[in-house]
């Protein structure tokens, strides 16, 4: 029997698209497997193992009352619970029915809704459990899950980038979309960890690694996407990756407020949007369990 720290990677609603990126760590994936016992990681073998766990990475948002039932079970069950990528520290794009009828969803959907049992709203993981460490992006960056898990392992926090995507950006020395092109971009309101991938390809940053810290969302809404789009289009391009992340959320109501197009959220979210999952309170802080 393995004496190494054992490692589990669960899935909740999402594309398995951070999950691939361990997969895709392929050199580095060996380092890991010598370093961990990767004991349940369906992705990658049928051979799951019971709890407990030491590390246990979390991919996907919570919208069914089974899957709240097994993130508690799954808190209980790890050292240290670990959400990775947008859909488990923002809701993700599934979390844009928390601004609309779930029920016409399902009914446009579905030709007998009556057998859907989901929630109508798409949460963060950190909205039922405590969370020791969130990692951003859609999907994440695979560098910077490596550090994540050498510094657990190291038993120290980990360090990732609190930068916003405009300082990457000037390093690699991209021109920026905005002055050159007077495109739409999010880069500066938003975490960086993507490398500045979207303006290096000509293209305006779409917001996939959430907010960063202190972002000015009204000088960003008001300065730099109006002036290049009208207000429901500016409000769209707030609510994707992370529609649900406190900042990009506010921001987005705000200006589907002014188009005259209002759209609250959901009644059982409206009361404290954003208080309780990680984009509220930073990168890598600890949450509190509801």
């Amino acid at each position: 029997m393995s004496t190494l720290p054992k490692l589990a990677v669960a899935k909740f609603a999402s594309c398995d698209g951070c999950q691939l990126t361990l997969l895709h760590a392929e050199d580095e994936l060996l380092a890991i497997a010598d370093a961990v016992h990767i004991a349940n990681f369906a992705e990658a073998s049928s051979r799951l193992e019971p709890a407990p766990y030491d590390i246990t990475l979390v991919e996907g948002s919570i919208t069914t009352q089974k899957d709240r039932r097994r993130i508690v079970k799954l808190r209980s069950d790890s050292k240290y619970l670990i959400t990775i990528g947008a859909c488990a520290t923002a809701g993700g794009i599934q979390a844009l029915r928390n601004f609309a009828d779930h029920q016409d969803f399902l009914r446009a959907v579905y030709a007998r809704p009556d057998y859907i049992q989901s929630l109508a709203t798409s949460t963060p993981i950190a909205a039922h459990v405590k969370v020791d460490f969130e990692l951003r992006g859609c999907p994440i960056d695979k560098s910077q899950l490596l550090e994540v898990i050498a510094s657990l392992l190291a038993g120290h926090r980990p360090r990732t980038s609190s930068e916003c995507v405009c300082q990457p950006c000037k390093r690699r020395g991209t021109v920026c979309v905005v002055v050159a092109n007077n495109q739409p971009c999010l880069g500066p309101v938003t975490q960086a960890g993507c490398g500045a991938v979207c303006p290096a390809f000509d293209r305006g940053c779409y917001g996939c690694f959430g907010p960063a810290a202190q972002p000015n969302m009204l000088g960003l809404s008001d300065r730099l996407l109006q002036p290049r789009m009208d207000r429901a289009q500016s409000a769209r391009f707030l609510q994707t990756f992370n529609s649900y992340a406190p900042e990009f959320s506010a921001a987005g109501q705000r200006l589907w407020q002014l188009a005259g197009q209002p759209k609250p959220l959901h009644p059982s979210l409206a009361s404290s949007p954003g208080d309780t999952h990680p984009a509220a309170v930073g990168q890598g802080k600890e949450t509190t369990e509801e």
